[in-house]
């Protein structure tokens, strides 16, 4: 996995457990719902590079 794959990717995970957060400080679901969604997405992400990184080496 790049090194630029792995920031973006945990920029995300990060950006999505703070959007989630928010949104259950403030009560707003739609909030809460997409940063899990974010977070989600960051791990897919994070799991095909490792794949990709397996098939490498």
């Amino acid at each position: 996995m790049g090194i630029d794959d792995k920031l973006a990717n945990t920029s995300q995970d990060a950006a999505g457990k703070l959007k989630e957060g928010t949104g259950r400080a403030t009560d707003n679901e739609r909030l809460e719902a997409e940063g899990r969604n974010d977070q989600a997405k960051a791990n897919l992400k994070q799991a095909g590079e490792k794949i990709k990184d397996a098939f490498k080496s």
